[in-house]
């Protein structure tokens, strides 16, 4: 193989990639493998780390890889600032935290995403930079294989520099061993992701300013954090906003066969079903209302375990209408990060109902009980 050159360094002669994800996408394996990918086949330097909380579905998670020519040494191991590559593994990160920070002119983007970089420049008020938009989420469903495969495909596209028979090469030898039955499903992704990328370079024309990196900081410590470690925010994450992490799926509610036995409250891991007072079957008891879709990860556990169907699994992306989507009032306050975004607007259970309903909905284009 000819000798790769860096498509472009910065002052140090680093080329530095970050990929901005939430826990469940598989940024951490995509970050590992981009590491031995540049040390293994590609002939440099190469480092990478990752940063994230605890282990579980919806946890920030950051990966950071260098890379340099062989002859020169890593001798930095902090976050990576200016990216020259930035990986957003879902858009609904949008507006929680600020991924986009450090990114100019020089830094490529790459969202996961089915809308156009017109559209996702906008919504991520960049200054400038190539943005390449995949749907990753679609395409895995399609192929069956993870978020991450399709993003490590179009994260090498985007570079300029990484051969994609490459990449293919390295999944043979890591993933193909440990999950061979995977194999063949991990490369369609890639190459999907490869060659499925929509890009677009906008300069810096003032419309929306440089947005400088900079370290999180909480308002917490150990000297005034509350004792026992008690964290009085709800939700499972300090965000309150799950949606991230959903993989194209999610539980969907049918109220007309729910026998209110609370199988679902038990078994959900995040506490999204909302049960108020109320009647069934000319008795006063709680009733479930639906669900708070900012917390709902998608792991369809109250799918699982529904012993009367009432909750089944769809197509996020097939579901406009928010017709169960009940929110937590102990969550509606006057501001929390989810609020810039919300939920996905993908939800409603429409098509799993009557066919008159459905009719219905086609007809007027809205639900009687929508919200």
């Amino acid at each position: 193989m000819n000798k790769i050159e860096l498509s472009k360094v910065n002052e140090e002669g680093y080329y530095e990639i970050r990929l901005e994800s939430v826990g469940g996408l598989g940024a951490n394996l995509c970050g590992k493998l981009l590491g031995e990918l540049g040390a293994a086949y590609l002939g440099f330097n190469a480092s990478s780390f990752s940063s994230y909380g605890s282990e579980k579905r919806g946890s920030p998670v950051k990966a950071f890889i260098r890379y340099c020519d062989e002859d020169k040494e890593i001798t930095v191991n902090t976050p990576v600032t200016r990216p020259h590559l930035l990986g957003l593994f879902h858009e609904a990160m949008i507006g929680k935290l600020q991924v986009t920070a450090g990114v100019d002119e020089n830094s490529c983007i790459v969202i996961n995403s089915g809308e156009q970089p017109n559209v996702i420049r906008d919504k991520l008020k960049l200054c400038a930079g190539t943005i390449y938009c995949i749907d990753a989420i679609y395409l895995a469903m399609k192929i069956k294989c993870k978020v991450n495969m399709i993003m490590l495909g179009a994260l090498a596209k985007a570079s300029g520099f990484i051969p994609l028979e490459t990449v293919l090469e390295l999944i043979e030898a890591t993933l193909g061993k440990k999950y061979p039955q995977l194999l063949q499903k991990n490369k369609e992704g890639i190459i999907e992701g490869y060659n499925g990328v929509v890009s677009k370079t906008f300069n810096d024309d003032g419309k929306y300013p440089f947005i400088p990196y900079r370290e999180i900081e909480n308002d917490w410590g150990y000297q005034n954090a509350p004792l026992g470690g008690v964290n009085p925010c709800f939700g499972s994450t300090i965000s309150n906003d799950l949606s991230a992490s959903r993989e194209g799926y999610i539980p969907l509610f049918l109220q007309e066969k729910c026998i209110q036995c609370a199988q679902c409250y038990i078994t959900c891991p995040d506490m999204v079903f909302q049960f108020e007072p109320g009647i069934y079957k000319g008795r006063k008891m709680m009733v479930n209302k639906g669900l708070d879709y900012h917390h709902c990860k998608g792991c369809l556990r109250c799918v699982e375990i529904c012993p009367t169907q009432a909750l089944v699994s769809g197509v996020e992306r097939e579901h406009s209408n928010l017709k169960w989507f009940i929110r937590n009032k102990d969550l509606i306050v006057e501001h929390m990060d989810y609020e810039d975004v919300g939920a996905n607007s993908w939800i409603t259970s429409d098509s799993f109902l009557e066919v008159e309903k459905i009719t219905e909905v086609k007809n007027d284009g809205k639900t009687k009980d929508g919200i």
